[in-house]
């Protein structure tokens, strides 16, 4: 393989790899702030358990994230030099300000969180687990800013030319909500939410059906499938939102989503099926005019396809339709779930039903694949170009870097990642068999009253 396929590569496993941590750390703050507000609303023992329990694993997955994160930011600039020359002020903007306010915010609660129990009053205690929420959510933002700025570039003047090309930002305001920021960071929060409920609720699942910690799981449980249903049910609004501003601003990756050739024709949406890229078409179950009622609001409008586009600027058809359509099929089927959750729940028969139960055991991959399947679709949409419009890819990469090198890196890469992911399911199983703390009675009498004095 040459280079810039190797480089491509690379990037892709290591940011894969990165992908998997974030989303969970988001969800489990968001519901780290809800268990404790529970503990101080109510005074029971059993949400201050629980909050314990799920901070242990939120430290877990915020550790792999920082130590898989810090690679990316030097891949910019052993592997994409070109690249960083050109968006150096872009991107210098909005790491600068995931740094502030983000990552130190997060890291310098995290002590407090973790460590503060008993030590500071239950009010300063909570005030740090909001304050480490917020900064993860913080990071997604600054994150997804400048990826969005990638996707949608606004705010900006390009000074110079050829290899000295940079991109300048004019108005930083209309760098940070280009035209698809905001849509796509409702989007991914929403995915990150869905990460970290569903995976509540599959290890509450799992004690169920090995009948361990039933007071803890269940309360585990209701919390998270209400976070689970809500996001689920907002991702069809963001998943729409966004669908309408790629047709907007870059309608061949909207064309590739649905493998949509004709130049200009209303536009179909497949169900599922197979791209004959050759014959240009797709075999497989499609709903006639669907893509221009959602996109257009009108099923007769015509939808640009590929053919209104050179096809050297067209992006992989295949790859993008089915990364695409799994994405939308795994996000169906957490709403199903979730509703079945409740409607099992409203029943009172969501804690006996084990095929229920089993189901949300394994759910806990739904989101994870999803998450990394709209990142495929929508950076694999984007291609031949990096900065969409501006800068293609095979233009960004280091003049220096060898293919050879590049293979190095990424064996060992693959191998210190692998030890990882590994080290990674060693210790949450070990969370997971060891479970939520047992206190002794009279020591939960004594912080139950230490914490209504305060």
């Amino acid at each position: 393989m040459d280079v810039l396929t190797l480089s491509r590569l690379q990037f892709a496993f290591t940011i894969a790899f990165h992908y998997i941590y974030p989303p969970l750390s988001i969800g489990l703050g968001l519901l780290l702030v809800g268990m404790e507000a529970a503990y101080l609303r109510t005074r029971r023992p059993l949400y201050r358990q629980m909050t314990k329990f799920w901070v242990k694993v939120f430290a877990l997955t915020f550790a792999l994230g920082v130590a898989t994160g810090i690679v990316m930011e030097f891949e910019f600039g052993t592997n994409w030099a070109t690249f960083s020359r050109y968006v150096g002020d872009v991107f210098g903007s909005a790491l600068a300000a995931e740094g502030v306010f983000a990552f130190f915010l997060e890291s310098g609660f995290l002590a407090l969180l973790l460590f503060g129990w008993d030590r500071v009053g239950p009010k300063l205690h909570f005030f740090s687990t909001v304050m480490v929420a917020l900064g993860s959510m913080f990071s997604a933002v600054w994150i997804v800013v400048a990826n969005s700025w990638m996707q949608t570039p606004a705010g900006f003047h390009v000074v110079g030319e050829g290899l000295q090309a940079r991109a300048e930002i004019t108005d930083f305001w209309a760098m940070v909500f280009n035209p698809s920021s905001m849509d796509r960071l409702s989007h991914v929060l929403l995915g990150c939410w869905q990460a970290g409920a569903f995976l509540v609720l599959s290890v509450s699942a799992y004690y169920l059906l090995q009948g361990r910690h039933q007071a803890f799981a269940k309360a585990s449980m209701k919390i998270a499938l209400s976070l689970a249903l809500v996001a689920s049910m907002l991702q069809l609004v963001t998943g729409h939102r966004s669908a309408v501003i790629v047709s907007r601003h870059q309608p061949a990756k909207l064309a590739a989503f649905e493998a949509h050739y004709p130049a200009s024709a209303p536009g179909a949406l497949h169900l599922f099926g197979w791209v004959d890229e050759g014959a240009q078409r797709v075999h497989g179950p499609k709903v006639p005019g669907l893509l221009s009622w959602l996109v257009r609001g009108d099923a007769q409008q015509p939808v640009a396809g590929l053919e209104a586009y050179p096809q050297a600027d067209w992006p992989p058809v295949q790859i993008s339709f089915q990364c695409f359509h799994a994405m939308v099929a795994i996000g169906l089927g957490l709403i199903a779930l979730s509703l079945a959750g409740v409607w099992h729940w409203w029943r009172g028969t969501l804690w006996t039903t084990r095929w229920l139960l089993w189901l949300f055991v394994f759910s806990v991959l739904g989101p994870q694949l999803a998450n990394q399947l709209g990142w495929f679709a929508a950076e694999v949409g984007r291609q031949p170009w990096i900065v969409y419009g501006l800068l293609r890819t095979s233009e960004s990469l280091s003049r220096t870097v060898t293919a050879h090198m590049v293979w190095a890196s990424l064996i060992m890469f693959t191998f210190i990642y692998l030890l990882l992911f590994a080290l990674f399911l060693f210790l949450l199983d070990q969370k997971i068999r060891q479970g939520p703390d047992e206190e002794e009675p009279a020591d939960l009498y004594r912080r139950h009253a230490h914490a209504a004095g305060s």
